[in-house]
């Protein structure tokens, strides 16, 4: 799975946080913070959904103009593909885990115990 880029991560960020699919318009706009922006063409933010769709991350309601985009997963589902890639590329997997759970917070240890247990 492809890592973001800035603008890619900010548009995603806006996508997984809506409740119901947006326009090209609609996500530069609240990029620039409600104001129309100079500095971000609606190209530039078309352009960022089309690499967002090629890599699976972003779908486009077909039927509708304009376009309108959502998110084809959510943001927790996403982050554990990536924990799972990057785990998968690891020549050490048991040592890997050891230090993801030597670095996380004692609230975070009680979790993953808890979370282990039920499954």
């Amino acid at each position: 799975m492809a890592s973001l880029g800035e603008l890619e991560r900010s548009v995603m960020d806006l996508l997984w946080s809506a409740h119901e699919a947006s326009t090209a318009n609609d996500l530069r706009d609240r990029l620039a913070g409600g104001q129309e922006s100079k500095d971000l063409a609606v190209t530039t933010v078309l352009t960022v959904l089309s690499r967002l769709e090629k890599k699976g991350l972003v779908e486009r309601e077909r039927g509708t103009r304009p376009h309108r985009y959502r998110a084809v997963s959510t943001r927790e589902d996403h982050t554990a593909r990536l924990m799972h890639e990057a785990l998968g590329t690891a020549p050490d997997r048991e040592a890997v885990l050891a230090r993801f759970i030597g670095s996380v917070t004692e609230a975070e240890a009680a979790t993953l115990r808890k979370l282990l247990a039920r499954s």
